[in-house]
């Protein structure tokens, strides 16, 4: 049984999510188009990782780039390409809404919440764009979605530290928390005691940018998170807390 906090890695291609696997991911986010923040994964993309990675794989469903208020159309095919995750295998989703004024849209949220079982539904960092991250919570909390993708609000994990830290309390067991935004091999371990998630996201953009064409390399590095989250948690439990 695993006792270390999970490792999610964010790919956009077959070859990416072979790599994260091998280097010791725990799960999988799908997308397209990374550049952008990430748009719902194609059809034949989640047929091929589904049939080839064993670890579970979240998809992405966010029909454009941009903004996360979306206009009834646009929500209508949120729902449609929900429905279409399900057929193609997948464990998750991750997605978000927002009204126009950055609030949570939890009306929509809810109902795409609703249509997801047995789906997990992961809220992504439309979160961290929200005027204010504990009335968010509780919003997103009220949808009944199972998880918070966040970096505190700011440009990063490590930047928003100490808010992540206040939203892991606050949530307590009501929703996870997923501690996401320039996480790498370097910083892993100090966000880990520091917040004290239990869930990590990274696409190591920060450290391996677009275009990612040598997966050597990428699987290498994810293994390397992996052995830290690892190691970590053996001296944890070891000393009981860390200094």
């Amino acid at each position: 049984m695993k006792n270390s906090p999970l490792l999610e890695i964010c790919v956009e291609t077959l070859d990416a999510a072979l790599a994260a696997e091998r280097g010791g991911a725990d799960r999988i986010e799908l997308c397209e188009n990374l550049r952008v923040g990430g748009v719902t994964p194609s059809v034949e993309l989640m047929r091929a990782v589904r049939a080839q990675i064993h670890i579970p794989v979240f998809a992405m469903i966010r029909p454009r780039s941009g903004t996360f208020c979306y206009s009834a159309r646009e929500f209508k095919q949120m729902a449609s390409d929900l429905a279409t995750a399900k057929e193609c295998g997948m464990e998750g989703v991750v997605l978000g809404v927002l009204r126009k004024n950055r609030q949570v849209d939890v009306e929509r949220t809810r109902a795409l919440v609703d249509l997801a079982p047995p789906l997990p539904v992961t809220f992504h960092r439309a979160f961290d764009e929200t005027p204010n991250l504990l009335d968010a919570l509780e919003n997103v909390i009220s949808t009944r979605a199972a998880r918070i993708l966040t970096s505190g609000g700011k440009p990063s994990a490590e930047q928003g530290n100490v808010v992540i830290s206040k939203l892991v309390r606050v949530a307590g067991r009501r929703v996870a928390i997923l501690a996401g935004g320039g996480i790498d091999g370097l910083n892993l371990e100090r966000l880990a005691r520091v917040t004290c998630a239990q869930e990590f996201h990274s696409g190591l953009s920060s450290t391996l940018p677009y275009p990612r064409t040598d997966y050597v390399v990428f699987e290498a590095a994810v293994r390397n998170m992996s052995e830290v989250l690892k190691k970590y948690s053996i001296r944890k439990t070891s000393t009981g807390a860390l200094d």
